[in-house]
């Protein structure tokens, strides 16, 4: 089944950048927290090559922000999360996995931390925003919950921090991974992160103030001409090489943390109080089942999955493809697999359920060891 219209609507939001984005060529658009993404400009190889030797545009508005502030903001982004984050500091960025009481994730964004008091949590596309309401009302927690108008704009790729240098000044270039700080433009102070979805990194500038949008593009853009600046999206190429999961297509509500690789980020033993607590200590001594892992296999190349593939042992099914793409680096079909215990040891052989046939498939251990240019 194709899908071949997005249907305008009320419930989808347009963001400051959407007539911006679709002058330079997008060709398709999704919905994500309810608003415009770009999907696609010219062909998805075409883009995948300049984002890995150039810079490019993204509007990421879609990554939405639910802001907590006030007495117990801390104590409520513990209760939604496994991991620890008595010794986060101000301006840092953590990834965070979400958990509900039975450990299932809801959501994995990113946590910026504005002060001790304020934290923003950049969502991926689930409801975040009732889920902490609802903590907050049932601990009688003293905190105001809402989404900002914050409007994110990515820049990424190789250029990116000369493009972020020649606008925002050398300061920018000094903030390290998973960091952000205020600049200012046009005397208006930016929160600019260095972050981004995409395994070489970049920056994000979480513009709150919309007027500025247009003259924030046009300025960027216009630093960016002489480093072959684009308008792109992320690239689903560019993320599975890089092994980044995607919530709602990688792992959903019926997933938890230890089942997705995000034990790292799990301070089961350390934090005691997060919602989801007794569950994730059950799953872990009893031992998980099934594991998200990288699977390369052979055939045709792989057109974004519009149904999960089935993976193989003879004619036993043992897991399923997740996401997949065609890699012209590794010049093979490369994804992600949630596969059984019995079959997730790296280098096992499996057979992948494609149309017309099956395909000889290898589990990997993700990120994939990507050529250098």
């Amino acid at each position: 089944m194709r899908f071949r219209h997005l249907t305008p609507s009320s419930r989808i939001r347009i963001t400051p950048y959407s007539e911006l984005i679709d002058a330079q060529g997008a060709t398709s658009f999704t919905s994500y927290n309810n608003t415009l993404l770009a999907t696609s400009f010219k062909s998805v190889n075409e883009v995948y090559w300049h984002l890995r030797r150039h810079v490019q545009l993204w509007d990421v508005s879609c990554e939405k922000q639910v802001e907590i502030v006030g007495v117990d903001a801390a104590r409520l982004v513990q209760l939604m999360t496994p991991r620890d984050l008595s010794r986060a500091e101000v301006g840092q960025c953590l990834y965070v996995p979400l958990v509900d009481d039975s450990g299932g994730l809801i959501n994995d964004p990113i946590v910026l931390k504005l002060a001790e008091d304020r934290f923003w949590l950049s969502i991926s596309d689930s409801d975040v925003l009732l889920w902490a309401k609802g903590l907050a009302i049932g601990f009688s927690l003293d905190v105001l919950v809402f989404e900002p108008d914050v409007c994110p704009l990515a820049v990424q790729g190789p250029k990116a921090e000369t493009l972020m240098a020649l606008l925002f000044g050398d300061g920018v270039s000094e903030l390290k991974h998973f960091q952000f700080s205020f600049f200012e433009f046009k005397g208006y102070p930016l929160l600019i992160a260095r972050s981004g979805w995409r395994k070489q990194g970049g920056f994000e500038i979480y513009l709150d103030n919309i007027e500025l949008a247009g003259i924030l593009w046009e300025s960027l853009w216009q630093c960016g001409e002489p480093l072959e600046v684009q308008a792109g999206c992320p690239n689903l190429i560019e993320r599975i090489e890089g092994g980044l999961l995607s919530y709602g297509s990688d792992f959903n509500n019926r997933d938890n943390p230890l089942e997705c690789r995000f034990e790292k980020y799990c301070d089961i033993d350390n934090v005691s109080t997060f919602i989801g607590r007794e569950s994730l200590i059950k799953q872990r001594d009893v031992g998980i089942t099934r594991r998200l892992m990288g699977v390369s296999f052979s055939g045709d190349p792989c057109l974004p999955l519009e149904k999960r593939l089935g993976v193989f042992d003879g004619s036993f099914p043992i897991g399923y493809v997740t996401s997949a793409v065609w890699s012209p680096s590794l010049k093979n079909n490369i994804g992600f697999v949630m596969i059984n215990k019995s079959h997730w040891d790296i280098g096992t052989d499996v057979k992948i359920e494609v149309a017309g046939g099956r395909e000889e498939g290898c589990i990997k251990d993700p990120p994939f060891l990507v050529p250098p240019l």
